[in-house]
């Protein structure tokens, strides 16, 4: 399809129907969903090769923590049948391959436009289209606007006082180079303790001289009990109509026994076979063992619990193992990690770590890092810095773009929190749509089955608008403040806001605290959404 430039007159046809942004697992669909239907749509994307996550994060250890059978596309079969995952959980090169694959199975390259970064969306009111401006100065015009920019794409780059004056190399996990990096035999010290962190910790111990973790707020982690997958791919394939039907329905969007028990009404006997039961099958189920986990303190903290009896039975010095504990925030209110040996690495002699809460870090100099007070310093040399601080989630993306609707940004109207319909669209900004967008329950679930939820919703409704002669959506600001109340209200009914994570922004310095996901389920996310829709897209104005 052609990807020609604007500057035509006003009234002529917009240059394309749609422009996506981001190649991602989102982005790679909506533009197969749009070309099996005619429209002349295309992908504007920043890196120099689909796949999104799995492009950016090449970090050592970098893994999906959902199982690689149902962290993969459903929407054709032959696709499900032919491509062979090899392990239980997935690690990023794996991932990278099957995005490659998609888009070379389906033919859509020819139809992304890579090493290019959209930096302005402006809204015409009289011509019901937007213009996109990418950083190559380039312009295009499109009737809609699909941002398929990831919840988990824009880095958080703290600052930290001295880091150009360190003398070493340093090292962010949301930039890892291409073509890896030698840290065999160095002294190497990591900051974070997320996600990234924990991955990138257990990957690299075997390899370096020295490693000094450095960590603020230490995280609830599950085995993966990873490893060869042939097993458990072979039936699922057996059952893959079935285990999908199942995940669309489901609270999380993946295959998770929901218990309908609540802890603090059985037995300690069967609460600790039960917690034993999910923590030998590994995985982020353990947290949906009995139903008030989320909701109930006193049974949050008999979780919390058991977990930390698990970090002290792995780590030998028990005044190490207390700080490996997390004691600050409710269990699950935070995202739980998946690790694959992560607390064991402190068994290891040349593995260390600082607790920034008695030693925060001061400065950075030539020779590696600074702790402590100015009476108490303390000096940790270093060859090598890696920083694991984590992404401005959900809004960061959309934020870091100049979107002008009516009458001003989107980032203005989002500076107290994000505000949609749905996580699907924002009142004042017309014919954009979001995949996964801040609202939907997104990053609470697995983003596959919610990121193929929201691409078919939206072909949908864009087939809509075409078969009736319409070309203009907007979300009505009542039914979005409806939404916001809702998701806000959802989320005051669990113990999920009173954590500093990211799902509150809280890792960001200056945003606004406001739980930004939607906690009410895949299943119950997809009931109301589909009931929007049969109703003629309620909630929506179409013009």
């Amino acid at each position: 399809m052609s990807d020609r430039m604007s500057g035509a007159p006003r009234g002529s046809a917009p240059d394309l129907d749609v422009i996506i942004i981001g190649a991602g697992f989102a982005g790679l669909y909506q533009l197969h969903r749009l070309r099996q239907l005619g429209y002349a749509a295309r992908i504007i994307e920043a890196g120099d090769d689909v796949g999104g996550t799995w492009y950016w994060n090449r970090y050592p250890g970098a893994r999906c923590d959902i199982e690689s059978v149902e962290y993969s596309y459903s929407f054709d079969p032959a696709l499900q049948q032919e491509w062979d995952w090899s392990e239980r959980y997935a690690a990023q090169p794996e991932l990278l391959s099957y995005a490659r694959h998609v888009a070379d199975r389906y033919g859509l390259r020819e139809d992304i436009t890579f090493g290019t970064r959209v930096e302005r969306l402006d809204w015409d009111e009289d011509t019901h289209r937007w213009t996109v401006t990418t950083d190559d100065g380039t312009s295009r015009t499109a009737r809609y606007v699909i941002a398929a920019t990831g919840c988990l794409s824009v880095p958080s780059r703290p600052v930290f006082e001295g880091l150009e004056d360190f003398a070493g190399e340093v090292y962010w996990t949301s930039g890892w180079p291409h073509d890896g990096v030698d840290l065999a035999g160095k002294r190497v010290a990591v900051i974070g303790t997320g996600s990234s962190g924990l991955q990138t910790i257990t990957a690299i111990a075997p390899v370096v001289a020295e490693l000094t973790v450095f960590q603020r707020t230490p995280s609830f982690a599950v085995p993966a009990h990873n490893g060869p997958n042939e097993e458990r791919l072979a039936e699922a394939r057996k059952h893959y109509p079935e285990i999908r039907e199942y995940s669309r329905m489901s609270r999380t969007g993946f295959r998770c026994p929901e218990s309908t028990r609540t802890l603090t009404e059985t037995g300690a006997e069967e609460i600790r076979r039960e917690l034993d039961t999910r923590w030998a099958d590994g995985g982020l189920c353990f947290s949906s063992a009995f139903k008030d986990v989320l909701r109930d303190a006193q049974a949050n903290e008999v979780a919390a619990e058991y977990v930390r009896g698990r970090i002290r039975a792995k780590v030998r010095d028990p005044e190490l193992a207390e700080k490996l504990s997390p004691r600050t925030y409710p269990i699950a209110s935070k995202r739980m990690c998946v690790d694959t040996g992560y607390f064991e690495v402190y068994n290891q002699d040349h593995v260390s770590l600082v607790d920034l809460n008695e030693q925060p870090v001061r400065r950075i100099t030539a020779r590696g890092i600074v702790t402590g007070g100015a009476d108490h310093e303390r000096a940790y040399d270093c060859d090598v810095i890696v920083l694991a601080t984590g992404f401005d989630a959900m809004t960061g993306a959309l934020n870091a773009m100049e979107i002008r609707g009516e009458g001003r940004t989107l980032r203005e109207k989002w500076a107290h929190g994000p505000r949609t319909y749905l996580g699907l669209m924002s009142a004042g900004f017309p014919n954009l749509f979001m995949v996964t967008g801040p609202q939907s329950p997104s990053v609470l679930s697995n983003m596959m089955t919610s990121i193929e939820y929201h691409v078919d919703w939206i072909t949908r409704a864009l087939e809509y608008l075409r078969e009736r002669g319409l070309h203009r959506m907007e979300a009505v600001p009542e039914a979005e403040d409806n939404w916001v109340n809702t998701t806000n209200d959802l989320a005051d009914l669990t113990l999920m806001p009173q954590a500093a994570s990211w799902y509150m922004g809280a890792n960001i310095p200056g945003k606004q605290r406001v739980f930004m996901p939607f906690i009410g389920g895949v299943g119950t996310y997809r009931q109301i959404g589909d009931g929007v829709a049969v109703a003629h897209y309620h909630g929506f104005e179409l013009a």
